[in-house]
């Protein structure tokens, strides 16, 4: 804020300077001048930076295994420069710009005008596509943002199973436990001897059409 101020103060004096009358144009003193370009210094400064990542965005992204995954890259005062996209893995180029440079298609650079943002689409994500990605500026040298991105898929397991034993005739809970989903599944299926019952997000069990509180 003082930088901008001060280049305000700046261009008034310059334009005072040249309306004003030859007489009194020394009321602009050296110290006003030297005070100004203490702060134009910094300000070119800023102008003059390179491209830089915006490190706000998560580096950590998961995807489950067949759904399409997103790896976000933010970047300010690009100008010229290319992005491209490098698996640490194999060091292996996948996209320059918005062009795919590998025979796997399901790797796809996006880039969104209005934010500045650089993704890598993944298309049907596999476990194997775990790892480290890169999203790399070709500056000299060049500059790096590293992400890491994991693929999951869910695992299901009986909470005291997979053997539980009762009393004939006694009450048992079974607890279906669920990892590895980021969101509540709208309904469950258990199948017991052939037959299936699904359980609702609403808690209401539907039993080979008929409906069960």
């Amino acid at each position: 804020m003082k930088v901008f101020l001060t280049f305000r103060i700046f261009l008034c004096i310059l334009i005072l300077r040249e309306t004003c009358p030859q007489n009194l144009r020394g009321n602009v003193t050296v110290t006003d001048l030297h005070l100004i370009s203490e702060n134009i210094v910094p300000m070119r400064r800023v102008l003059d930076r390179g491209p830089y990542f915006d490190t706000s965005a998560t580096k950590n992204v998961t995807s489950l295994v067949g759904i399409t995954g997103h790896l976000n890259c933010r970047i300010k005062n690009l100008g010229n420069k290319t992005v491209s996209w490098i698996r640490h893995r194999d060091l292996h180029l996948l996209t320059v710009s918005e062009s795919t440079y590998t025979s796997d298609q399901r790797f796809t650079s996006i880039y969104n005008k209005q934010t500045g943002d650089w993704s890598l689409q993944i298309k049907f994500p596999q476990l194997r596509d775990s790892g480290i990605y890169e999203c790399q500026v070709s500056t000299t040298p060049p500059v790096g943002y590293t992400m890491v991105f994991s693929v999951v898929e869910p695992i299901t397991s009986i909470l005291g199973g997979p053997e539980i034993y009762i009393d004939l005739g006694s009450t048992v809970n079974l607890t279906c436990v669920i990892k590895h989903l980021p969101d509540p599944p709208i309904s469950v299926q258990w199948n017991h001897n052939n037959q299936h019952y699904f359980f609702r997000r609403k808690l209401t069990m539907i039993h080979q059409g008929e409906e069960f509180q």
